[in-house]
C-alpha cells in the first residue's frame, strides 16, 4: 500500500517540476525576444538618426536683382515664388552639383559673348536654367543650351539639317541667344520681360500685355512655366554666387576645365569625319565631343560654307 503511494507522490512531483521548468524557458525566450526586438529597434532608429538630413526652409534674401533691376521681394507673391525655385534648386542635390561643376568649363565662354554683346553677365544664368549647360533636348523639340526651335534658330543666323545643326555649337548659339534678347530688350525696354519672351515668344506676351494692360512681369498673370521662369533664373543666380550658404561645397579645382583645343578651317566636304579624326591624331568620339554640331559621320558641304572644327589639344583627355 505504500509503494503505489510513493509512487503516486513521486509521479505528481515530476509533473510539477516540468511545468515550473517549461515556464521558466518560455519567460527566457520572451525576454529574449523582447531584448532583440527592442536591439533592433535601437539599431534601427541609430541607423536613421545618422542618416537623416537637415530639411529646412530656404528663404528668399532680404534683396535679389537680375541685370541691374531689383525684384519686389516686399511682395508675398514675388518672395513666395523665388523661395519655391530656391528650395527646389537646393535640394535637387546631384543636378545643381553637375550643373556647378559645369559652370567651369561653359561659363568663361558665355560670358565673354555676353559682353561682347553688350548684355548683363546674368544671363548666363537664363542658359542654366533652359539646359543646366548641356546640350539637351525637350519634349517640344528646343535643342542645346539655348534651347532653340529650328525655326527660330534659323530665323537668328543658325544653321539646322541633317548634317549640321548649330543649335549645338554653345559658341554660336549664344550669339544667336544674345541677338534675340537685345531684339526683346529694344522692344519691352526692361530685361525681365526680354528674360520672360525667350521662354513664350515675343508674341504670345504682346497678348498678355494687352489683354491685361501691364508692362511689368512681376504684375502679369502668366502661364505656370513663364510664371516661374525669372525666378528660376534669378534662384540660380542666388545659388552659384554664394553655394556654400545652400550646402554645395565644390573647389575651383572640382570643377570641370575648359576644353583646349585647336581648329581647323574646313571649306571642303568631309566624307567619313572618322577618316578625318585619325588624319588628325585623334578618333571620332573626341570629334564629337568637341563638335556636337556635327550630327552624321560626314558634311557633304555641297555649298563649300567655310566651317572651324575643333580638334583637341596634346592633353586633352587626361584627366586631373
Amino acid at each position: 500500500m505504500k509503494k503505489p503511494l510513493i509512487f503516486l507522490i513521486f509521479l505528481i512531483f515530476t509533473m510539477l517540476s516540468l511545468v515550473v521548468y517549461n515556464n521558466i524557458n518560455d519567460s527566457k525566450k520572451n525576454i529574449s525576444v523582447v531584448s532583440i526586438a527592442n536591439a533592433n529597434n535601437e539599431q534601427q532608429s541609430n541607423s536613421i538618426n545618422s542618416n537623416s538630413q537637415n530639411i529646412k526652409v530656404i528663404h528668399a534674401p532680404k534683396s535679389a536683382f537680375f541685370a541691374g533691376e531689383e525684384l519686389p521681394l516686399s511682395y508675398f507673391d514675388v518672395c513666395e515664388s523665388l523661395e519655391r525655385e530656391l528650395n527646389q534648386i537646393t535640394y535637387s542635390h546631384s543636378l545643381t552639383l553637375l550643373t556647378i561643376r559645369l559652370s567651369g568649363r561653359y561659363f568663361g565662354i558665355i560670358d565673354s559673348i555676353l559682353k561682347k554683346h553688350g548684355l548683363p553677365d546674368d544671363f548666363k544664368y537664363l542658359c542654366v536654367a533652359e539646359s543646366n549647360l548641356q546640350n539637351a533636348i525637350s519634349p517640344a523639340k528646343a535643342v542645346g543650351f539655348w534651347q532653340f526651335l529650328s525655326d527660330v534658330a534659323e530665323y537668328y543666323g543658325l544653321e539646322v539639317n541633317d548634317e549640321v545643326d548649330e543649335r549645338y555649337n554653345i559658341e554660336k548659339a549664344t550669339v544667336a541667344a544674345c541677338k534675340y534678347l537685345k531684339e526683346a530688350y529694344h522692344k519691352y525696354n526692361n530685361w525681365a520681360l526680354a528674360a520672360a519672351s525667350y521662354n513664350m515668344g515675343m508674341t504670345n506676351l504682346n497678348k498678355v500685355i494687352e489683354n491685361q494692360q501691364m508692362h511689368n512681369y512681376y504684375d502679369l498673370m502668366l502661364n505656370p512655366e513663364t510664371s516661374r521662369y525669372l525666378y528660376r533664373i534669378v534662384a540660380y543666380k542666388i545659388v552659384f554666387s554664394n553655394p556654400e550658404l545652400y550646402g554645395f561645397y565644390v573647389a575651383d579645382n572640382e570643377k570641370f576645365r575648359p576644353f583646349e583645343y585647336g581648329e581647323i578651317t574646313v571649306n571642303y566636304p568631309i566624307m567619313n569625319i572618322a577618316d578625318f579624326a585619325q588624319k588628325h591624331n585623334t578618333n571620332y568620339k573626341i570629334i564629337k565631343i568637341l563638335n556636337p554640331w556635327l550630327r552624321k559621320n560626314k558634311l557633304t558641304n555641297k555649298a563649300k560654307k567655310t566651317y572651324k572644327i575643333k580638334i583637341p589639344g596634346k592633353n586633352f583627355r587626361l584627366a586631373e
